[in-house]
């Protein structure tokens, strides 16, 4: 009996300096029948170049390989390309920063096989620091306490489950019953959510507890460069508004639906809550405070974090208003003179 076909979905953008090693990983693959397709997303330098020079080895060790190029619009446009292209029964995908473990695709394969029930399987990940790609830091899904559950849609939707790129295959005839169109919001990021939440919600999900993915940190990467107040806002915005969207294609129950609007909101006053106190912005915390305590999410940690920086805030407010007025009246002193 001919074995599923298993879709790999490749968002490639200015990926040249890595492009190599995932590739070398994906021609090490034990599992066929393949198909590679690459999305280059508007790449400026030499990605497209190497990703031509791939097709005759990827052929020659049995993958199917595809590129599809267009202007760059960033993971989730790529990620929705790729999918209405995608021939596999599974579906998997990953960063080309990244890389595949072996067995990766043949272990998740035939865990769908023999469960045919289930609608997605992820690994877990470990992830490594770019100067050493040998010593892993540690194992991505630790941090994660329910892990092993079946249903996981509240889970991810809550931030507290495994959505790292590369872990995840699902079963194409369940993401197509839940997003017949194959469309997801193409935001610039954040396509684990598009292509995880519509399965989870119907679906069974299964965790293996292996790492079957190596995922680099970079210290140039995505995220590096929101240090200010108004980068990591605009962060949170945008996935926020993922998850808003996402949550919308899905078919459910009013009621239901009404809890996952009140889960994200919740989740992310609490990122902005614990930005307010980084930047020290006292209008924000009070008003994050709010909604959190609307939900019933003030914990004792929470409330005493409120009371200091807001303590603190206080102080610093003062001093303003008092040299304020010291300078005024200084001012008015010397204007008299």
């Amino acid at each position: 009996m001919e074995k599923p076909l298993v879709t790999l979905l490749l968002p490639c953008y200015n990926c040249e300096k890595t492009l190599d090693r995932f590739m070398r990983s994906v021609i090490s693959e034990s599992y066929h029948p393949l198909e590679l397709i690459c999305i280059d997303d508007g790449s400026t330098d030499d990605t497209a170049k190497l990703l031509k020079n791939f097709e005759t080895i990827l052929k020659e060790s049995g993958v199917q390989y595809t590129v599809l190029t267009q202007e760059n619009i960033g993971l989730g446009g790529a990620i929705q390309t790729g999918l209405l292209h995608a021939h596999g029964d599974f579906l998997c995908w990953a960063d080309p920063d990244d890389f595949l473990l072996p067995g990766s695709v043949e272990k998740r394969a035939t865990y769908l096989l023999q469960h045919p029930a289930c609608g997605a399987v992820s690994s877990d990940a470990f992830v490594f620091d770019e100067s050493d790609l040998k010593m892993p830091l540690y194992r991505e899904a630790a941090r994660f306490s329910h892990r092993f559950e079946l249903m996981q849609f509240w889970y991810l939707l809550r931030g507290e489950g495994m959505v790292c790129a590369g872990c995840h295959m699902i079963r194409m005839r369940c993401f197509d019953e839940a997003v017949p169109n194959r469309m997801i919001y193409p935001a610039r990021r954040g396509q684990n959510y598009q292509l995880m939440l519509p399965v989870c919600y119907k679906f069974p999900h299964a965790f293996l507890d292996e790492p079957l993915y190596g995922y680099v940190k970079y210290q140039n990467g995505m995220s590096a460069g929101d240090v200010t107040e108004i980068d990591k806002l605009r962060r949170i915005a945008e996935h926020e508004t993922i998850l808003l969207q996402t949550a919308k294609q899905i078919k459910m129950p009013e009621a239901e639906y009404q809890k996952c609007l009140d889960e994200i909101e919740k989740r992310y006053a609490l990122q902005r809550f614990y930005t307010a106190i980084d930047f020290r912005n006292k209008v924000l915390l009070q008003e994050q405070y709010a909604i959190l305590k609307k939900y019933g999410a003030v914990t004792r940690d929470i409330k005493k974090l409120y009371r200091r920086n807001r303590t603190v805030l206080h102080k610093l407010c003062f001093k303003f208003y008092e040299g304020g007025k010291n300078y005024v009246q200084n001012f008015g002193d010397r204007a008299r003179l």
